[in-house]
């Protein structure tokens, strides 16, 4: 695993940007991707999720638990309301701890759903959460995306609720084409390498209806993002330790400048003075209810 930190840094920044096992280090995350949850990107998904005092909560795939913490605050105004954070990610988890979430705990989404014996509470044969929220994560799920849906039934109530909002078809569209040429012209097999599910969102109501939902809404967002890191920086999260976990520093770099020379013609603007990166996100948002 890499221990690059983003060109940025200075080399006096001591704060440690090492990827867990997961290949996440939530401390990355937070100084170069922390647009992800910004209120300007998230109010949508989390208006849709309409989190109400005294309900419980669980969200797939917290993160750095910023938004867990905006639910918690909510639903903690009644009584029993409460928040439980998951992510795949060690790191992750403890940044949201040491951030105040009182409830997470680390599990993989594509696999059942374990709770820990710290989180008894909730353990239990049947559902007892009012609803699943999840933000950017479930595009991650592409080794079983049905598993995820899967946990999220077993984990509510008759007539929960599932929000989420992911990425979705056409997503990352130019940067995921560049790598897949890049990766295949070094002999390398990209299809096996890629890390995510984008879906259309007809193929993802299917899924849903397929688990006992009843989809609500399922629509695709197309919204430009600016990517203040630059290209590399945003790959530095989203692509050296999922895509190109088992290369060595030296590749990736060369890998990772190669699809930003790529991307440059149709993903940068500027004349020197005023320039950027954007890169096209379209997100898959959803509202569905367990029938």
């Amino acid at each position: 695993m890499s221990s690059l930190k983003h060109p940025s840094l200075s080399a006096s920044d001591n704060t440690d940007t090492t990827p867990d096992a997961s290949g996440w280090s939530a401390n990355l995350y937070n100084q170069v991707a922390s647009f992800v949850y910004s209120s300007q990107y998230t109010t949508p998904i989390l208006d849709l999720l309409d989190a109400k005092p005294g309900e419980r909560i669980i969200d797939f795939g917290c993160g750095s638990g910023d938004l867990t913490l905006s639910i918690e605050k909510v639903v903690t105004q009644g009584q029993g309301g409460v928040v439980v954070g998951v992510d795949a990610s060690e790191s992750m988890i403890s940044k949201a701890k040491s951030n105040g979430l009182k409830h997470a705990f680390v599990a993989d989404l594509t696999k059942p759903l374990v709770f820990p014996s710290s989180e008894q509470e909730f353990h239990g044969p049947t559902g007892n959460f009012d609803a699943v929220f999840a933000n950017a994560a479930l595009h991650w799920c592409k080794s079983d995306p049905s598993a995820a849906v899967e946990n999220a039934k077993r984990v509510l109530k008759k007539g929960g609720r599932f929000v989420a909002e992911m990425g979705g078809y056409l997503n990352c569209a130019g940067i995921r084409i560049a790598l897949h040429a890049v990766l295949r012209r070094r002999g390398y097999n990209p299809e096996e390498m890629d890390p995510w599910y984008f879906p259309h969102d007809l193929e993802y109501r299917k899924l849903l209806e397929s688990h006992g939902f009843e989809v609500l809404s399922c629509t695709l967002h197309p919204r430009i993002t600016p990517v203040p890191a630059g290209l590399k920086g945003w790959m530095s999260i989203f692509v050296r330790s999922t895509w190109l976990k088992n290369l060595a520093d030296e590749e990736a770099e060369s890998v990772m400048g190669e699809v930003e020379d790529m991307c440059k013609v149709d993903l940068h603007y500027g004349d020197g003075k005023d320039e950027g990166w954007e890169v096209m996100y379209v997100r898959l948002r959803f509202a569905a209810k367990l029938a």
